[in-house]
């Protein structure tokens, strides 16, 4: 395991791609989300850069740490010091209860839509900045990546202690990370515990003991949010894993939280990579092993909103077919059943999204096919 020797496994490779068409597809998709006509990455100013989020318009700390780490993944410093810039041009709050986080939506012009942060950016963004460091070295402020990261995750623990204005990340009793700081339930797709683990090696030193114990915490949680027959989870739950209550007069979309929808994709995605850097916990293989079976056995799934038993929920379609494909795929790291192959080959001869939602589809096929080739890693 990469934690332990430093190698990544190419599962492309192992089920009969071969290495150069490997390659060329990896750069074909860099280069469709960052260079092409249908790029989702656009240039601002003479240093500065941003991801649209094509679907509405905006740019996202989703995608801007999302577009860093794919950066850092491929070598490409110009455009992750681009972006990075522009999240601290117009995305950094310097001031008040979230300081040292991002406002999470902002316009393309840089007008802020929105002042709260979503800690999935803030996770996205430390974690990109540390690799940033391990494989680039720290320049001067911003470029002082390690820096810069530590600020971040000090805030995202200390905020409302010792005199901190402004709410923590994490839950400090579960040490869970929360949906927004002010809310006491999660989101599953945001338990990253292989950025926790590595968290534990590069944060201040009076938070890494935190780190362990939040990776640890994010492992068990997902064994009970995580429906053990389907392998599905939900969008949201509370602390313990279960399903928070909805509000039915809102109609269908007061009660989408509880269905495994656009989020909740992320989690396959995120168990898979954890098991390929660390592989700490087999029920990963296992519960992965479970989410194939059934995606695959049952047609229901590649077609409409599922609740995490299974059920269909009110017949509404799929939003992102690619990117949920993918991470079925990714999932594929881990799993070893007799779906692994299938979901791999169905990823393959899947194209990259052309139409206005492809951004969020298209960042988790990029994901995908960068730990399909063993090309995403620990820097």
């Amino acid at each position: 395991m990469p934690g332990i020797d430093g190698t990544y496994k190419n599962v492309l490779l192992e089920n009969g791609y071969a290495q150069d068409e490997i390659d060329r597809r990896v750069g074909e998709a860099f280069n469709t989300l960052f260079i092409g006509p249908d790029r989702i990455y656009q240039e601002a100013g003479i240093d500065m850069g941003y991801m649209v989020d094509t679907g509405n318009d905006d740019a996202r700390t989703e995608g801007m740490s999302y577009g860093m780490m794919m950066a850092v993944q491929m070598d490409r410093k110009d455009i992750f010091d681009r972006i990075w810039r522009w999240s601290v041009r117009y995305m950094l709050h310097t001031s008040g209860r979230y300081q040292d986080y991002f406002a999470w939506s902002c316009k393309l012009d840089g007008t802020r839509n929105a002042e709260g942060p979503a800690p999935d950016g803030e996770e996205y963004y430390a974690m990109a900045l540390f690799f940033a460091s391990g494989r680039w070295g720290d320049g001067e402020e911003p470029l002082d990546y390690s820096v810069q990261a530590r600020k971040i995750l000090r805030a995202c623990v200390h905020k409302g202690s010792n005199g901190i204005e402004g709410d923590p990340m994490w839950d400090t009793e579960t040490k869970l990370i929360k949906f927004v700081p002010e809310t006491p339930f999660t989101d599953p797709s945001y338990h990253i515990p292989h950025f926790y683990t590595l968290f534990a090696l590069h944060a201040d030193e009076e938070d890494r003991p935190f780190w362990l114990e939040a990776a640890k915490a994010s492992r068990e949680y997902l064994h009970k949010a995580i429906n053990p027959q389907t392998g599905l989870v939900s969008n949201m739950t509370n602390f313990d894993g279960s399903l928070m209550p909805g509000d039915e007069s809102k109609g269908p979309w007061g009660v989408i939280h509880r269905t495994y929808f656009s989020d909740a994709y992320r989690t396959a995605m995120n168990l898979a990579l954890d098991w390929q850097w660390f592989a700490a916990d087999l029920w990963q293989v296992e519960i992965l092993n479970a989410l194939q079976n059934f995606v695959f056995s049952d047609d229901k799934a590649s077609n409409f909103v599922l609740y995490s038993d299974g059920t269909v929920f009110d017949k509404e379609p799929i939003m992102h077919p690619v990117g949920m494909k993918a991470t079925w795929a990714c999932a594929s790291l881990a799993a070893d059943g007799k779906f692994s192959k299938q979901a791999v080959k169905q990823f393959w001869e899947m194209p990259l999204r052309t139409d206005k939602r492809r951004y969020y589809d298209n960042c988790l096929y990029f994901f995908t096919l960068l730990a399909l080739s063993g090309r995403y890693r620990i820097w």
